[in-house]
């Protein structure tokens, strides 16, 4: 079964951990009320119906960190949803850097 714009599991081809060819890692960092508001487990919830892997953590100065990999196309959608109105909390801006999936990750985690 096909969620989002992630893959099935009949189109993965790689051990879990590593990335898949045309994969790449997107790191969003989230300002704005994120933090003690269900924010993470939110991401988790998007992420994971995107098909991506990764992780969402708290930093000392109030922003959430997200790292994902998957493809480029599940990134960007998650992207329009951390910058989206459905978010929990209150998002005023959302930096983002991609490049390549260095893989490691074994589905979501918050940290």
């Amino acid at each position: 079964m096909k969620w989002g714009l992630g893959r099935s599991d009949a189109e993965v081809s790689t051990p879990a951990g590593v990335p898949r060819p045309g994969d790449v890692r997107m790191i969003a960092w989230v300002h704005g009320f994120v933090q003690g508001v269900g924010f993470r487990w939110w991401t988790r919830s998007r992420a994971l119906e995107l098909g991506l892997v990764g992780s969402a953590g708290n930093l000392s100065d109030g922003r959430v960190e997200v790292v994902v990999e998957g493809s480029r196309e599940a990134c960007e959608a998650l992207l329009a949803q951390l910058r989206g109105a459905q978010t929990p909390g209150g998002v005023d801006q959302v930096v983002t850097q991609f490049g390549e999936a260095r893989g490691g990750f074994h589905g979501f985690t918050e940290r």
